[in-house]
C-alpha cells in the first residue's frame, strides 16, 4: 500500500508457498512407482471480474483464496499453471492474463505488458487467458519445454482443484480442459495438499496475520476510547474501520462487523443486510464488538466485549470474568497433540463454574460441572465452536480434510466446531469463547420434557434474559511447546476500564502474562501509530 504501511515481500511469501506445494507434492507420490515417474501440471483459474446484478457497478475485487495462496495477483481473470518436475524442487510458473482492448487504459488505466507481469509477480513466464487451450496441449502432450503437440510425449497428469468447503458446503469446482486432455486428468490429489498446506502456515504468513491481529487490537481499542453511550452502533464500526484503513491502509476487513449493543450482543452474526449495527446504544449495556482489519488478503478476526459507560456492573463483571477464565485455561492447554475438542469443552466447564457462582447452574451429589459438560448444557449458553482455523479466510480451509482430522460431531455446541482436528505447530487459529443469554436456547433447557432443566434456576435465568452476551476472541499461533497470542487489545476488566477511561495503550506493563500477549510490551509495537485519542 503506502510507503509506511506494511511491506510484504511477493518473494518470501507466495514463492514460498509454490515451493512448499511442490514438495508435498513430492512427498504425497513418492513411493508410488506410478506416480514416482509422473510429471505433473497443475492448472487453476483465479477469480472473476463481476458487476452487481444486472448493473454496469464493479463491486471491488478481492482474488480467491486457493489463486491468492499461490500467487498474490490483485486481478481479476487471471489463470495459473505450475509445470511440476518430480526431479526438481521447484515449479515453473506461467501467470495467464486478460487481453484487454485499448480502450481499457481510458477507464481502467494503463495496460501492464506481459514484461511487467512478469518482473511484478516473479513468475517465469506470462501469456494470455485466450491462449490457455493451446498452451496446456503443448505441456500435456509435447515436451516439458513447450515442444509441439505429438513431440517425445512424457507420462504427465493434469492437476485441477475440487472439493468442498466444510464450512459452507460448496463445492470447488475445477476448470474446464480440452477433450484430448480429459484422460490425464486427477482430481482427487491437489485438493487435500494444498488445504493443509493453507492450514500450516508459513513465517511470512505468520508475520503478516500477526501485523493485521496488531492493527485489529489497536483499532478496538480506539473505539473502545471513543464510543460513548448514546451513539449507534454503526458509529464503533466506522471508528474501527477508519482507524485500520486510515493508519494502516487496510481497506477491506476480513467480514461483516458485528456491533450489537444489549440484547444484539447475543446474535452471534449480529451486523448483515437485515440488522446492520443500527441499534442506539444505552448506558448500563454491555458491547460485543466482533471485527477483524484485512491486510494482503490475510484477515484477523477479534471480538472485544465492554460496558458502554466505561464500568462493569457486577452481573457484566461475572459473565465476563467467566468468559475470561475460559481464554485463560485454552491457553494453558494449547500446544501440539492437544485436541481442539478438548479445548472446547474446557472453555465450556469454565463458563459453566462462572453460572454455577451466580446460581443460574445447579449441581447436585450425583451430578459434576464435567458431568453437565457432557449433558451439552455449555451449548445452551455457548451454541457456537471455540474457534476456528484463520488466514486468507476468516473461516480458513482444512477443517474438516477426509482422512486427516475426526470426523464432525452430532451433539449440541460441538457440531458447530470448525474443526474437530488434533492441533500441530504453526496453526493459527481462533480462541472465542461465548456465553449468551439466547432466548430460544432457554426456553428449549426450561421446557418440562428437557432432560437439562434440573441443573438450571429459571428465576436466576429470567434475571439474566435481554442480557445479550460476552464473546472474547483472539488470534493464536500454535508453537512447538504452546502457543502465542497475537491479539494485543485489552482484555482484563482492568484494562478496559482503563482504557475507556483515558489511559494509555499498549501498557508499560502486562498484568495479565498467561494470555500469552508475547509482544503487548515490546518497544517495536511503537510502530503501530496511536491515533491522537490513544
Amino acid at each position: 500500500m503506502g510507503p509506511s504501511t506494511y511491506q510484504v515481500s511477493l518473494k518470501d511469501l507466495f514463492a514460498s508457498n509454490r515451493e512448499r506445494l511442490t514438495k508435498e507434492i513430492h512427498r504425497h507420490v513418492k513411493g508410488d512407482n506410478d506416480s514416482s515417474k509422473c510429471e505433473y501440471v497443475l492448472y487453476m483459474v483465479g477469480g472473476e471480474s463481476t458487476t452487481r446484478y444486472d448493473s454496469d457497478h464493479e463491486p471491488i475485487f478481492r482474488q480467491e483464496s486457493y489463486f491468492w495462496y499461490l500467487t498474490g495477483v490483485k486481478e481479476p481473470d487471471c489463470q495459473l499453471i505450475l509445470d511440476f518436475s518430480l526431479s526438481s524442487t521447484t515449479c515453473w510458473t506461467v501467470l495467464l492474463v486478460p487481453r484487454l482492448p485499448a480502450e481499457y487504459a481510458t477507464i481502467m488505466g494503463a495496460i501492464k505488458t506481459p514484461a511487467q507481469w512478469k518482473t511484478h509477480y516473479q513468475v517465469d513466464e506470462v501469456r494470455f487467458t485466450d491462449e490457455i487451450d493451446h498452451i496446456l496441449e503443448q505441456r500435456m502432450l509435447g515436451n516439458q519445454n513447450g515442444g509441439a503437440v505429438g513431440a517425445e510425449p512424457k507420462n504427465r497428469t493434469l492437476l485441477r482443484l475440487k472439493g468442498p468447503n466444510s464450512d459452507s458446503g460448496i463445492l470447488y469446482e475445477p476448470p474446464a480442459v480440452p477433450s484430448s486432455l480429459q484422460d490425464m486428468v486427477n482430481d482427487e490429489l491437489l485438493f487435500p495438499i494444498l488445504a493443509e498446506c493453507r492450514v500450516i502456515k508459513s513465517s511470512a504468513e505468520l508475520a503478516l496475520l500477526r501485523h493485521a491481529t496488531e492493527v485489529t487490537s489497536f483499532g478496538h481499542g480506539y473505539v473502545m476510547r471513543n464510543i460513548k453511550p448514546g451513539m449507534m452502533e454503526y458509529q464503533g464500526e466506522s471508528l474501527f474501520r477508519h482507524y485500520c484503513y486510515f493508519n494502516f491502509g487496510s481497506r477491506l476487513t476480513g467480514y461483516t462487523s458485528i456491533c450489537g449493543c444489549g440484547p444484539n450482543a447475543a446474535i452471534l452474526h449480529y451486523g448483515h443486510a437485515g440488522e446492520p449495527n443500527a441499534r442506539q446504544t444505552k448506558s448500563g449495556e454491555i458491547c460485543l464488538f466482533d471485527m477483524g482489519a484485512e491486510y494482503f488478503c490475510y484477515g484477523s478476526d477479534v471480538t472485544c466485549s465492554f460496558p458502554i459507560n466505561g464500568k462493569f456492573s457486577q452481573d457484566q463483571l461475572s459473565i465476563y470474568s467467566a468468559v475470561l477464565s475460559a481464554q485463560k485455561a485454552v491457553y494453558e492447554m494449547i500446544k501440539p497433540g492437544v485436541s481442539w475438542v478438548d479445548c472446547h469443552k474446557t472453555a465450556e466447564l469454565e463458563i459453566l463454574k462462572g453460572l454455577h457462582s451466580i446460581g443460574i447452574v445447579k449441581t447436585n451429589d450425583n451430578i459434576s460441572l464435567e458431568d453437565l459438560v457432557e449433558l451439552r448444557l455449555g451449548a445452551v449458553f455457548m451454541p457456537h465452536g471455540l474457534g476456528h482455523f484463520i488466514g486468507i479466510d476468516t473461516h480458513d480451509v482444512g477443517g474438516y480434510l477426509t482422512g486427516l482430522n475426526p470426523p464432525r460431531s452430532t451433539k449440541p455446541g460441538l457440531k458447530s466446531l470448525r474443526t474437530a482436528r488434533v492441533l500441530k505447530e504453526s496453526m493459527t487459529l481462533t480462541v472465542e469463547p461465548g456465553c449468551y443469554f439466547i432466548d430460544h436456547l432457554l426456553n428449549e433447557a426450561l421446557a418440562e420434557e428437557s432432560p437439562l432443566r434440573p441443573y438450571l434456576d429459571p428465576k436466576v435465568v429470567e434475571k439474566y434474559r435481554g442480557f445479550g452476551g460476552v464473546r472474547l476472541e483472539d488470534v493464536v499461533v500454535v508453537t512447538k511447546d504452546g502457543c502465542e497470542n497475537f491479539t494485543l487489545c485489552p482484555r482484563t476488566p482492568k484494562e478496559v476500564e482503563a482504557v475507556m477511561g483515558g489511559a494509555n495503550w499498549p501498557p508499560i506493563r502486562d498484568e495479565a502474562p498467561e494470555l500469552r500477549r508475547l509482544r503487548l510490551t515490546d518497544p517495536t509495537t511503537a510502530i503501530l501509530p496511536s491515533p491522537p485519542s490513544m
